[in-house]
Protein backbone atom coordinates (compact mmCIF):
# COMPACT_ATOMS: atom_id res chain seq x y z
CA UNK A 1 0.00 0.00 0.00
CA UNK A 2 1.39 3.39 -1.01
CA UNK A 3 1.56 6.52 1.10
CA UNK A 4 -1.44 8.17 -0.59
CA UNK A 5 -3.57 5.06 0.00
CA UNK A 6 -2.55 5.01 3.67
CA UNK A 7 -3.51 8.69 4.06
CA UNK A 8 -6.92 8.11 2.46
CA UNK A 9 -7.52 5.08 4.67
CA UNK A 10 -6.74 7.07 7.84
CA UNK A 11 -8.91 9.99 6.67
CA UNK A 12 -11.80 7.56 6.07
CA UNK A 13 -11.34 6.16 9.58
CA UNK A 14 -11.39 9.70 11.04
CA UNK A 15 -14.56 10.51 9.09
CA UNK A 16 -16.49 7.56 10.50
CA UNK A 17 -15.23 8.08 14.07
CA UNK A 18 -17.56 10.06 16.30
CA UNK A 19 -16.00 13.09 17.95
CA UNK A 20 -16.46 13.01 21.70
CA UNK A 21 -14.44 12.91 24.90
CA UNK A 22 -13.79 9.17 24.61
CA UNK A 23 -12.40 9.28 21.06
CA UNK A 24 -10.24 12.43 21.24
CA UNK A 25 -7.09 10.40 22.07
CA UNK A 26 -7.64 8.09 19.12
CA UNK A 27 -8.29 11.01 16.75
CA UNK A 28 -5.14 12.76 18.00
CA UNK A 29 -3.02 9.70 17.17
CA UNK A 30 -4.60 9.48 13.71
CA UNK A 31 -3.78 13.15 13.04
CA UNK A 32 -0.15 12.52 14.02
CA UNK A 33 0.02 9.52 11.65
CA UNK A 34 -1.34 11.61 8.76
CA UNK A 35 1.20 14.37 9.45
CA UNK A 36 4.06 11.84 9.39
CA UNK A 37 2.83 10.33 6.11
CA UNK A 38 2.44 13.75 4.46
CA UNK A 39 6.02 14.60 5.46
CA UNK A 40 7.21 11.35 3.83
CA UNK A 41 5.18 12.24 0.73
CA UNK A 42 7.09 15.51 0.29
CA UNK A 43 10.52 13.90 0.68
CA UNK A 44 12.40 12.95 -2.51
CA UNK A 45 12.39 9.25 -3.43
CA UNK A 46 15.14 7.11 -1.94
CA UNK A 47 18.18 6.54 -4.10
CA UNK A 48 17.91 9.93 -5.83
CA UNK A 49 19.64 13.23 -5.27
CA UNK A 50 18.07 15.93 -3.14
CA UNK A 51 17.21 18.12 -6.13
CA UNK A 52 13.95 17.37 -7.89
CA UNK A 53 12.01 18.67 -10.85
CA UNK A 54 11.00 22.27 -10.36
CA UNK A 55 10.90 25.77 -11.83
CA UNK A 56 14.22 27.53 -12.40
CA UNK A 57 13.41 30.99 -11.09
CA UNK A 58 16.15 33.11 -9.52
CA UNK A 59 15.20 35.41 -6.66
CA UNK A 60 15.30 39.06 -7.69
CA UNK A 61 14.29 42.35 -6.15
CA UNK A 62 13.34 43.30 -2.62
CA UNK A 63 10.43 40.84 -2.28
CA UNK A 64 8.75 37.90 -3.97
CA UNK A 65 5.00 37.42 -4.50
CA UNK A 66 3.42 34.22 -5.87
CA UNK A 67 0.11 34.03 -7.74
CA UNK A 68 -1.83 30.87 -6.84
CA UNK A 69 -5.23 29.85 -8.12
CA UNK A 70 -7.29 27.50 -10.21
CA UNK A 71 -6.87 27.52 -14.00
CA UNK A 72 -8.45 30.39 -15.96
CA UNK A 73 -9.03 32.81 -13.08
CA UNK A 74 -6.92 35.65 -14.56
CA UNK A 75 -3.43 35.14 -13.10
CA UNK A 76 -1.62 35.67 -16.40
CA UNK A 77 -3.68 38.76 -17.23
CA UNK A 78 -2.96 40.21 -13.79
CA UNK A 79 0.78 39.63 -14.24
CA UNK A 80 0.74 41.37 -17.62
CA UNK A 81 -1.13 44.40 -16.29
CA UNK A 82 1.01 44.86 -13.16
CA UNK A 83 4.46 44.16 -14.61
CA UNK A 84 4.19 44.56 -18.38
CA UNK A 85 5.64 41.06 -18.84
CA UNK A 86 3.76 39.11 -21.49
CA UNK A 87 2.15 35.93 -20.22
CA UNK A 88 0.01 33.86 -22.56
CA UNK A 89 -3.70 34.19 -21.73
CA UNK A 90 -6.51 32.26 -23.39
CA UNK A 91 -10.02 31.01 -22.67
CA UNK A 92 -8.94 27.39 -22.17
CA UNK A 93 -7.46 25.96 -18.98
CA UNK A 94 -3.76 25.35 -18.27
CA UNK A 95 -2.58 28.07 -20.67
CA UNK A 96 0.45 28.67 -18.42
CA UNK A 97 2.59 25.54 -18.08
CA UNK A 98 5.67 26.98 -16.36
CA UNK A 99 6.62 29.80 -13.99
CA UNK A 100 6.74 33.25 -15.59
CA UNK A 101 8.39 36.02 -13.52
CA UNK A 102 7.75 39.75 -13.74
CA UNK A 103 8.94 42.87 -11.88
CA UNK A 104 6.65 45.42 -10.20
CA UNK A 105 8.23 48.88 -9.71
CA UNK A 106 6.37 50.33 -6.72
CA UNK A 107 7.41 52.99 -4.18
CA UNK A 108 11.01 52.93 -5.36
CA UNK A 109 11.35 49.17 -4.86
CA UNK A 110 11.39 46.13 -7.12
CA UNK A 111 8.97 43.30 -6.28
CA UNK A 112 9.16 40.00 -8.15
CA UNK A 113 5.75 38.63 -9.18
CA UNK A 114 5.50 34.98 -10.23
CA UNK A 115 2.73 33.63 -12.48
CA UNK A 116 2.43 29.94 -11.58
CA UNK A 117 0.44 27.24 -13.39
CA UNK A 118 -3.06 26.62 -12.11
CA UNK A 119 -3.34 23.96 -9.43
CA UNK A 120 -6.20 21.50 -9.03
CA UNK A 121 -7.68 19.46 -6.22
CA UNK A 122 -5.13 16.84 -5.19
CA UNK A 123 -2.11 19.05 -5.93
CA UNK A 124 -0.55 18.15 -2.56
CA UNK A 125 -0.49 14.52 -3.72
CA UNK A 126 1.38 15.41 -6.92
CA UNK A 127 -1.50 15.85 -9.37
CA UNK A 128 -0.76 18.27 -12.22
CA UNK A 129 2.32 20.28 -11.29
CA UNK A 130 1.06 20.90 -7.79
CA UNK A 131 4.25 20.03 -5.92
CA UNK A 132 6.41 22.37 -8.01
CA UNK A 133 3.89 25.20 -7.67
CA UNK A 134 3.68 24.78 -3.90
CA UNK A 135 7.48 24.57 -3.58
CA UNK A 136 7.86 27.96 -5.31
CA UNK A 137 5.11 29.37 -3.10
CA UNK A 138 7.06 28.39 0.01
CA UNK A 139 10.02 30.49 -1.18
CA UNK A 140 7.82 33.60 -1.57
CA UNK A 141 7.24 36.37 0.95
CA UNK A 142 3.46 36.51 0.50
CA UNK A 143 0.86 34.66 -1.58
CA UNK A 144 -1.85 36.22 -3.75
CA UNK A 145 -4.66 33.66 -4.04
CA UNK A 146 -6.53 34.64 -7.21
CA UNK A 147 -10.17 33.52 -7.14
CA UNK A 148 -13.11 33.85 -9.53
CA UNK A 149 -15.76 36.08 -7.99
CA UNK A 150 -18.49 34.30 -9.96
CA UNK A 151 -17.59 30.85 -8.59
CA UNK A 152 -18.56 29.43 -5.22
CA UNK A 153 -16.57 29.90 -2.01
CA UNK A 154 -15.55 26.24 -2.25
CA UNK A 155 -12.55 27.14 -4.43
CA UNK A 156 -10.95 29.10 -1.58
CA UNK A 157 -11.48 26.24 0.86
CA UNK A 158 -10.03 23.67 -1.55
CA UNK A 159 -6.90 25.76 -2.18
CA UNK A 160 -6.41 26.44 1.53
CA UNK A 161 -6.75 22.74 2.28
CA UNK A 162 -4.20 21.80 -0.40
CA UNK A 163 -1.67 24.35 0.90
CA UNK A 164 -2.13 23.31 4.52
CA UNK A 165 -1.60 19.66 3.54
CA UNK A 166 1.99 20.49 2.52
CA UNK A 167 2.82 22.65 5.54
CA UNK A 168 1.75 26.15 4.43
CA UNK A 169 -0.18 28.05 7.10
CA UNK A 170 -1.93 31.10 5.65
CA UNK A 171 -2.47 34.20 7.82
CA UNK A 172 -1.51 32.34 10.98
CA UNK A 173 1.24 32.85 13.52
CA UNK A 174 3.44 30.11 15.02
CA UNK A 175 1.90 28.57 18.16
CA UNK A 176 3.36 29.60 21.50
CA UNK A 177 4.68 26.15 22.37
CA UNK A 178 8.23 25.46 23.55
CA UNK A 179 9.48 22.03 22.47
CA UNK A 180 12.98 20.59 22.80
CA UNK A 181 14.21 17.02 22.53
CA UNK A 182 16.48 15.61 25.22
CA UNK A 183 18.63 12.52 25.56
CA UNK A 184 17.42 11.48 29.01
CA UNK A 185 15.00 12.55 31.71
CA UNK A 186 11.67 11.55 30.22
CA UNK A 187 8.96 13.99 29.12
CA UNK A 188 8.61 17.25 31.06
CA UNK A 189 5.09 18.71 30.61
CA UNK A 190 4.27 22.25 31.80
CA UNK A 191 1.72 24.92 30.96
CA UNK A 192 1.17 28.58 31.86
CA UNK A 193 -2.52 28.59 30.91
CA UNK A 194 -5.49 26.26 31.28
CA UNK A 195 -5.73 23.91 28.29
CA UNK A 196 -9.18 23.11 26.88
CA UNK A 197 -8.30 21.32 23.61
CA UNK A 198 -5.50 19.02 24.75
CA UNK A 199 -4.25 17.39 27.97
CA UNK A 200 -1.08 15.76 29.25
CA UNK A 201 -2.11 12.20 28.34
CA UNK A 202 -2.85 13.15 24.73
CA UNK A 203 0.52 14.94 24.46
CA UNK A 204 2.30 11.79 25.64
CA UNK A 205 0.49 9.67 23.06
CA UNK A 206 1.35 12.04 20.21
CA UNK A 207 5.02 12.19 21.27
CA UNK A 208 5.16 8.38 21.50
CA UNK A 209 3.70 8.21 17.99
CA UNK A 210 6.80 10.15 16.86
CA UNK A 211 8.98 7.84 19.03
CA UNK A 212 9.95 10.75 21.28
CA UNK A 213 10.37 9.64 24.90
CA UNK A 214 12.61 12.44 26.28
CA UNK A 215 11.60 16.06 25.70
CA UNK A 216 10.61 19.37 27.28
CA UNK A 217 7.14 20.69 26.47
CA UNK A 218 5.76 24.06 27.61
CA UNK A 219 2.41 25.52 26.50
CA UNK A 220 2.09 29.31 26.60
CA UNK A 221 -1.35 29.40 24.95
CA UNK A 222 -4.49 27.28 24.67
CA UNK A 223 -3.24 25.26 21.69
CA UNK A 224 -4.86 22.41 19.78
CA UNK A 225 -3.62 18.99 18.68
CA UNK A 226 -2.80 20.37 15.21
CA UNK A 227 -0.65 23.12 16.75
CA UNK A 228 1.36 20.58 18.74
CA UNK A 229 1.88 18.42 15.64
CA UNK A 230 3.08 21.47 13.68
CA UNK A 231 5.65 22.27 16.39
CA UNK A 232 6.91 18.68 16.50
CA UNK A 233 7.20 18.48 12.70
CA UNK A 234 9.09 21.79 12.61
CA UNK A 235 8.77 22.24 8.83
CA UNK A 236 5.73 24.50 8.70
CA UNK A 237 5.85 27.83 6.84
CA UNK A 238 3.66 30.66 8.15
CA UNK A 239 2.85 33.11 5.36
CA UNK A 240 0.60 36.07 4.73
CA UNK A 241 -2.03 35.62 2.05
CA UNK A 242 -4.23 38.13 0.22
CA UNK A 243 -7.40 36.77 -1.39
CA UNK A 244 -7.88 38.49 -4.76
CA UNK A 245 -11.37 38.14 -6.25
CA UNK A 246 -11.19 38.76 -10.01
CA UNK A 247 -14.01 39.21 -12.55
CA UNK A 248 -16.20 41.36 -10.31
CA UNK A 249 -17.73 42.87 -13.46
CA UNK A 250 -19.85 39.73 -13.99
CA UNK A 251 -21.48 39.62 -10.52
CA UNK A 252 -23.89 41.90 -8.70
CA UNK A 253 -22.91 44.84 -6.52
CA UNK A 254 -24.21 43.07 -3.37
CA UNK A 255 -21.90 40.11 -3.97
CA UNK A 256 -18.96 42.46 -4.60
CA UNK A 257 -19.66 44.32 -1.34
CA UNK A 258 -19.85 41.01 0.57
CA UNK A 259 -16.52 39.79 -0.85
CA UNK A 260 -14.77 43.12 -0.26
CA UNK A 261 -15.71 43.12 3.45
CA UNK A 262 -14.07 39.77 4.13
CA UNK A 263 -10.69 39.93 5.96
CA UNK A 264 -7.52 39.99 3.83
CA UNK A 265 -9.60 40.28 0.64
CA UNK A 266 -9.43 42.58 -2.41
CA UNK A 267 -11.89 42.72 -5.33
CA UNK A 268 -10.54 43.60 -8.78
CA UNK A 269 -11.40 43.33 -12.46
CA UNK A 270 -8.55 42.81 -14.92
CA UNK A 271 -10.95 43.22 -17.84
CA UNK A 272 -12.02 46.74 -16.78
CA UNK A 273 -8.80 47.57 -14.85
CA UNK A 274 -10.69 48.18 -11.62
CA UNK A 275 -9.07 48.52 -8.15
CA UNK A 276 -5.55 47.51 -9.24
CA UNK A 277 -3.99 50.42 -7.33
CA UNK A 278 -5.73 49.24 -4.15
CA UNK A 279 -4.31 45.76 -4.74
CA UNK A 280 -0.77 47.14 -4.94
CA UNK A 281 -1.26 49.15 -1.76
CA UNK A 282 -2.62 46.09 0.08
CA UNK A 283 0.29 43.98 -1.15
CA UNK A 284 2.76 46.64 0.02
CA UNK A 285 1.21 46.77 3.50
CA UNK A 286 1.27 42.99 3.90
CA UNK A 287 4.90 42.67 2.82
CA UNK A 288 6.02 45.20 5.44
CA UNK A 289 8.96 46.58 3.44
CA UNK A 290 10.96 49.35 5.14
CA UNK A 291 12.75 51.94 2.99
CA UNK A 292 15.72 53.58 4.75
CA UNK A 293 17.58 56.53 3.19
CA UNK A 294 21.22 57.28 3.94
CA UNK A 295 22.66 60.66 4.87
CA UNK A 296 26.42 61.29 4.68
CA UNK A 297 27.86 63.64 7.28
CA UNK A 298 27.52 67.29 6.26
CA UNK A 299 25.44 66.46 3.15
CA UNK A 300 21.82 66.17 2.15
CA UNK A 301 20.05 62.77 2.36
CA UNK A 302 20.05 60.54 -0.73
CA UNK A 303 16.41 59.90 -1.61
CA UNK A 304 17.13 58.20 -4.93
CA UNK A 305 18.34 54.74 -3.87
CA UNK A 306 16.89 53.50 -0.54
CA UNK A 307 18.07 50.50 1.45
CA UNK A 308 15.06 48.15 1.61
CA UNK A 309 14.65 46.01 4.74
CA UNK A 310 11.91 43.69 5.97
CA UNK A 311 11.20 41.54 9.02
CA UNK A 312 11.05 38.39 6.85
CA UNK A 313 14.43 39.08 5.23
CA UNK A 314 16.82 39.66 8.09
CA UNK A 315 15.01 42.28 10.18
CA UNK A 316 14.71 46.07 10.21
CA UNK A 317 16.92 47.23 13.10
CA UNK A 318 19.92 49.55 12.84
CA UNK A 319 22.23 46.53 13.10
CA UNK A 320 20.43 44.86 10.18
CA UNK A 321 20.76 48.10 8.21
CA UNK A 322 24.53 48.18 8.83
CA UNK A 323 24.90 44.51 7.88
CA UNK A 324 22.99 45.19 4.68
CA UNK A 325 25.56 47.81 3.70
CA UNK A 326 28.66 45.85 4.83
CA UNK A 327 29.30 43.13 7.36
CA UNK A 328 32.25 44.91 8.99
CA UNK A 329 30.42 48.22 9.44
CA UNK A 330 28.86 47.23 12.80
CA UNK A 331 32.27 47.12 14.52
CA UNK A 332 33.04 50.73 13.58
CA UNK A 333 29.67 52.29 14.55
CA UNK A 334 29.81 54.73 17.46
CA UNK A 335 26.15 55.77 17.22
CA UNK A 336 23.59 56.65 14.55
CA UNK A 337 21.37 59.68 13.99
CA UNK A 338 17.80 58.90 12.90
CA UNK A 339 15.16 61.18 11.39
CA UNK A 340 11.68 59.82 10.75
CA UNK A 341 8.66 58.12 12.31
CA UNK A 342 10.72 55.88 14.59
CA UNK A 343 12.55 58.87 16.17
CA UNK A 344 11.12 60.74 19.17
CA UNK A 345 12.94 63.93 18.23
CA UNK A 346 15.04 65.07 15.25
CA UNK A 347 17.71 63.83 15.15
CA UNK A 348 17.71 61.02 17.72
CA UNK A 349 20.88 59.26 18.89
CA UNK A 350 20.20 55.54 18.56
CA UNK A 351 22.01 52.28 19.13
CA UNK A 352 22.16 49.10 17.10
CA UNK A 353 18.92 47.69 18.56
CA UNK A 354 16.74 50.60 17.38
CA UNK A 355 13.97 49.43 15.01
CA UNK A 356 13.63 51.53 11.86
CA UNK A 357 10.36 52.44 10.15
CA UNK A 358 9.50 53.15 6.54
CA UNK A 359 11.16 56.25 5.01
CA UNK A 360 13.54 56.87 7.92
CA UNK A 361 16.78 58.76 7.30
CA UNK A 362 19.92 57.35 8.95
CA UNK A 363 23.37 58.89 9.43
CA UNK A 364 26.11 56.60 10.76
CA UNK A 365 28.80 58.13 12.99
CA UNK A 366 31.91 55.95 13.08
CA UNK A 367 34.50 55.62 15.81
CA UNK A 368 37.66 57.73 15.40
CA UNK A 369 40.83 55.77 14.81
CA UNK A 370 43.81 56.70 17.03
CA UNK A 371 47.16 57.21 15.46
CA UNK A 372 49.90 54.72 16.36
CA UNK A 373 52.23 57.30 17.88
CA UNK A 374 49.62 59.20 19.82
CA UNK A 375 48.88 59.35 23.53
CA UNK A 376 46.63 61.27 25.84
CA UNK A 377 47.84 63.78 28.42
CA UNK A 378 51.43 63.94 29.59
CA UNK A 379 51.70 60.21 30.22
CA UNK A 380 52.59 57.71 27.55
CA UNK A 381 50.19 54.88 26.75
CA UNK A 382 52.19 53.05 24.07
CA UNK A 383 55.36 52.09 25.92
CA UNK A 384 56.78 48.58 25.54
CA UNK A 385 57.57 48.48 29.26
CA UNK A 386 55.20 46.82 31.76
CA UNK A 387 52.08 48.79 32.58
CA UNK A 388 53.10 49.69 36.14
CA UNK A 389 56.31 51.34 34.80
CA UNK A 390 54.81 53.02 31.75
CA UNK A 391 52.20 54.73 33.91
CA UNK A 392 54.95 56.42 35.93
CA UNK A 393 57.14 57.42 32.97
CA UNK A 394 56.61 61.11 32.24
CA UNK A 395 57.11 63.09 29.06
CA UNK A 396 59.39 66.09 28.77
CA UNK A 397 58.14 69.10 30.76
CA UNK A 398 56.05 71.64 28.93
CA UNK A 399 57.64 74.92 27.88
CA UNK A 400 56.96 77.85 30.17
Amino acid sequence: MGIIEKIKEIEAEMARTQKNKATEYHLGQLKAKIAKLRTQLLEPPKGTSGAGEGFEVTKFGHGRVALIGFPSVGKSTLLTMLTGTHSEAASYEFTTLTCIPGIIHYNGTKIQLLDLPGIIEGASEGKGRGRQVIAVSKSSDIVLMVLDASKSEGHRQILTKELEAVGLRLNKRPPQIYFKKKKTGGISFNTTIALTHIDEKLCYQILHEYKIHNAELLFREDATVDDLIDVIEGNRKYMKCVYVYNKIDVVGIDDVDKLARQPNSIVISCNLKLNLDRLLAKMWDEMGLVRVYTKPQGQQPDFTDPVVLSADRGGSSVEDFCNHIHRTLVKDVKYVLVWGISARHYPQHCGLAHVLHDEDVVQIVKKKEREDGGGRGRFKSHSTAPARISDRQKKAPLKT
